[in-house]
């Protein structure tokens, strides 16, 4: 057991890497007693519902993506810009057995609470509006070569990012995801 988080921390943890592993359905609050080392119950305590440990760990997962993302260099070029998101996207990868915890629940859209549902469009949102802004300066200076507004050609590179995380996953092997990266090529 790991004496460095809480309990709940541990617990939103092993969530969130269980569902970037196996989705939304694919675990058991069993799943998280053995694995933070407590009952049940005690999960129960923290997070009386799936539910509520589903929507706390989209918004855990969310804050903590959007915090890398803020944190690239607004200084860079826009192809940087670009470079460093996709790879920082890479990093959830991990040992190429898990993919984006939103990407993996938009997935299970059926299956989800409302609420889980919104936050994870609210994810997709907040991701494309930022790429929307840096494709459009690129766009400006010249930097990003692309014939299609900002707004499309941020959800374009969004959906590749995640469908290439998918594809990663399935053929065990980052190059997929790589090539996303490489496909949006400078204008100068």
């Amino acid at each position: 057991m790991d004496t460095t988080k809480t309990i709940r921390e541990q617990i939103l943890d092993h969530a969130i890497t269980l569902m970037m592993l196996r989705g939304y359905n694919g675990f058991s609050y069993r799943d998280l007693s053995e694995l933070v080392g407590v009952k049940t119950s005690s999960i129960h305590y923290y997070f009386p519902s799936k539910d509520d440990l589903v929507l706390e760990a989209v918004q855990a997962y969310t804050q903590e993506v959007q915090g890398a993302v803020q944190s690239i260099d607004a200084s860079l070029s826009s192809q940087a810009k670009l470079a460093r998101f996709a790879k920082m996207f890479g990093r959830t990868l991990g040992d190429g057995d898990q993919i984006c915890l939103c990407g993996m629940l938009a997935a299970d859209i059926e299956t989800l609470p409302e609420p889980v549902r919104l936050a994870v469009q609210a994810f997709f949102r907040a991701n494309e509006t930022w790429l929307a802004k840096v494709f459009a300066e690129g766009a400006h200076d010249g930097t990003v070569a692309m014939g299609v507004k900002p707004e499309q050609a941020a959800r374009t590179f969004f959906a590749a990012l995640q469908g290439a995380g998918l594809t990663s996953r399935l053929f065990r092997t980052r190059s997929r995801l790589d090539e996303v990266g490489a496909s949006f090529k400078t204008s100068k």
